[in-house]
């Protein structure tokens, strides 16, 4: 008698943590590492109470409309400057090359960067950084922009898959200092892709 009660226990037990990991939202493996990034109090940007109720980012659906192909014409002579972010750090970075693309029927350009210390560290070596501004912002998307990461191509084209759009680090906490998107970079379109603006508790 004694063991069924402890196997029943057990099982109830189980069930309880079971129930209590439920599985992270999102539609994309995109979107469902992103989640789990910021579930985990050692990687996420989230304040701890905004953690502790966090069930996943509120992102746009899925859209191949925004998965487009881009011609980067580099600029190896660009000199580095130094971007303003949201504090009074500045980052180093140069624009690495001007990306034209086709989107919705319009054509686009993106000036995309690399950064100086960034370049420096095991495994970003070839790793570019594209800010954007579109006219989601402050309305369904986040006021200050929104990033994508992109590794230097071997050819000149690269695809830009805006559905992978995420929010700097200071749309969630403002002790982050984050790169200020620079205004050439404003689509004068809506990206209704990738993370949406994020619901504070």
């Amino acid at each position: 008698m004694k063991i069924k009660f402890l196997a029943l226990f057990l099982m109830m037990f189980v069930l309880a943590c079971g129930q209590d990991k439920r599985p992270l939202k999102g539609e994309t493996e995109f979107q469902r590492q992103l989640n789990a990034e910021y579930k985990d109090a050692t990687t996420s940007p989230l304040k701890k109470e905004d953690r502790k109720h966090f069930e996943g980012l509120d992102f746009f659906k899925f859209d191949s409309i925004y998965v487009v192909k881009a011609t980067l014409k580099r600029t190896p002579d660009s000199e580095w400057f130094k971007m303003k972010t949201t504090t009074d750090r500045v980052s180093e970075e140069r624009i690495y090359g001007v990306l034209s693309f086709t989107l919705k029927g319009e054509q686009h350009q993106l000036n995309i960067y690399q950064g100086k210390e960034l370049i420096t560290q095991e495994g970003f070596e070839d790793y570019l950084f594209l800010p954007f501004l579109d006219e989601t912002n402050g309305i369904e998307s986040y006021g200050g922009g929104r990033y994508i990461d992109a590794k230097i191509p071997e050819g000149n084209i690269m695809i830009i898959d805006f559905n992978k759009a995420y929010n700097p680090y200071c749309a969630y906490n403002d002790k982050y200092s984050c790169p200020i998107v620079p205004r050439e970079n404003y689509l004068k379109t809506k990206i209704e892709a990738g993370v949406k603006v994020f619901d504070k508790h």
